[in-house]
């Protein structure tokens, strides 16, 4: 069918324009490297995780991932970059506790919303927490640490006020009553050489972070706050085991893009995740580190925001427990 003069005349003027488009508006995502955003120092948790999985999705996507440290402010810092960032898929946040759902009730001047300006895109991996304690302490199981303390406080160290481990540590005293006294240290690293020293009897800390001092002797874990216990230290009993009724906490880890980043790029830095994680490679590595995967549910967008939302009032809780105030 001949094309009409009107039609003609359309087409024509906008060729020139056209071609005047960057040759990005038209490539397939992704075309460049991707830029991953780790809120902390290099070496934590979330840096090692953040690492393996960004390897994936580089293997998958056919990208370089470029891992970009920003730490400061609990993790504020480098989520308020992605927060901010263009939503195209070439700025990606690994999330965790901190800025995600313990800083809202603990920063004052919070430069984001963690339950708006974020697009979750999957849950990697969570490690349980923990209660380790010098070999000094008399206590063998969780119920012997919650009787002693009721003849003395017991002082037991987090990463910090404020940390997912001291959110967690303000929900165990509230369900058993023990009688703690709050030893704030700057990480969970930090703590672990007073800890042996004996200056401080005990600990609430990541099971990553504990367990080689328990499989060395040099300290005892006392408790796991996970559903089950672990394989890699079948021998500690559960909180849940303690007598702690459906007591379970962890420092959870999970990739996410700014709001408004399209639906198909969400989708295929989703799947990315999810292929380097069910195969065998990345999954034992996580699992070697004391790290639990994520369900197949919670790799999912609406998984990851519907965990972010039920552990946000979780800690909200914790927080009116802590009596802490944001500043």
């Amino acid at each position: 069918m001949p094309i009409s003069r009107r039609k003609l005349i359309i087409a024509l003027g906008l060729g020139p324009a056209a071609t005047l488009l960057p040759r990005r508006a038209f490539a397939a995502y992704p075309d460049r490297p991707i830029h991953l955003i780790v809120p902390f120092a290099p070496g934590g948790n979330a840096d090692i995780v953040g690492r393996i999985v960004g390897e994936r999705i580089s293997n998958a996507l056919g990208q370089p991932v470029v891992v970009d440290n920003r730490a400061g402010a609990g993790g504020s810092i480098g989520a308020e970059a992605v927060a901010r960032a263009t939503p195209d898929g070439y700025t990606l946040l690994v999330g965790s506790n901190g800025p995600l759902t313990v800083n809202p009730f603990v920063q004052a001047k919070l430069g984001y919303d963690p339950l708006k300006d974020f697009a979750a895109i999957a849950l990697t991996s969570y490690v349980p927490h923990v209660i380790i304690l010098n070999d000094k302490v008399e206590a063998k199981t969780l119920p012997d640490l919650i009787a002693l303390s009721k003849k003395a406080p017991v002082n037991i160290a987090t990463s910090g006020v404020g940390s997912a481990t001291h959110m967690t540590l303000e929900l165990f005293k509230a369900a058993t009553s023990a009688n703690v006294t709050h030893i704030p240290y700057k990480s969970g690293g930090a703590l672990m050489p007073d800890l042996m020293g004996g200056s401080i009897q005990a600990a609430m800390t990541e099971f990553s972070t504990a367990l080689p001092l328990h499989k060395g002797g040099k300290a005892r874990i006392v408790a796991i706050a996970s559903a089950q216990r672990s394989q890699l230290a079948p021998d500690v009993a559960t909180f849940i085991e303690g007598g702690v009724k459906s007591f379970t906490a962890s420092s959870y880890i999970g990739i996410l893009a700014p709001a408004a980043t399209p639906a198909a790029i969400v989708t295929q830095v989703q799947k990315a995740i999810v292929a380097g994680l069910t195969g065998a490679g990345a999954a034992d590595k996580l699992r070697a580190m004391g790290s639990e995967i994520a369900t197949p549910e919670q790799m999912t967008p609406e998984g990851f925001t519907a965990f972010i939302r039920a552990d946000y009032e979780h800690m909200r809780e914790a927080a009116k427990l802590a009596g802490i105030v944001p500043q």
